[in-house]
């Protein structure tokens, strides 16, 4: 009876020693696997996310434009084309990328630091003359668009200053 009782005791300790053994890789993968698991969820919410917030916001400018007094319905949109055979031209949203200079010194705040901005063609929200300079041009290519700060610019260091800007023009909405 002894030799029964000792060999069941033995094979008892060499269950509960698998089962540890067993919960011991579990804990590892879990401890792994799940941080892991967790953040492709993320990322996959976050595409998800911001593909339907690009569209919406989209589709915001849209209904605004529309109801708009002006009538300008250049901002509705379906999508950013870059075709290089469209050419930009007045009313146009466009997406641009630039990087501005004073005497071949880039200054604070006069670049898009290539996240891009987009720009109604025409409503005279950049300085001098900037829009029309880009005017004529496709998408793909880097404009040098020259302007003028008005003396009353209101930084010290551009006050009345002549710059330059490589815009580069990433697509048209259509």
């Amino acid at each position: 009876m002894k030799k029964e009782n000792r060999k069941l005791a033995q094979e008892r300790r060499a269950e509960e020693r698998r089962i540890m053994e067993q919960r011991k890789k579990l804990k590892k993968y879990l401890a792994f696997g799940l941080p892991v698991a967790a953040l492709i969820i993320l990322i996959i919410v976050l595409a998800v996310y911001n593909s339907n917030g690009n569209s919406s916001s989209k589709e915001n400018d849209t209904s605004e434009s529309s109801t708009s007094s002006t009538g300008n319905n250049a901002t509705e949109s379906t999508g950013l084309s870059t075709d290089e055979s469209l050419a930009v031209k007045n009313g146009d949203t466009v997406s641009i990328d630039y990087i501005g200079s004073v005497d071949g010194v880039e200054f604070d705040g006069g670049s898009t630091k290539g996240n891009g901005t987009d720009l109604v063609i025409g409503s005279n929200t950049y300085i001098d003359d900037f829009e029309e300079q880009l005017i004529g041009h496709h998408p793909g290519e880097t404009v040098d668009v020259n302007v003028t700060f008005p003396e009353n610019y209101g930084k010290d260091n551009l006050n009345g200053k002549d710059a330059l800007f490589k815009v580069t023009i990433n697509g048209i909405y259509q």
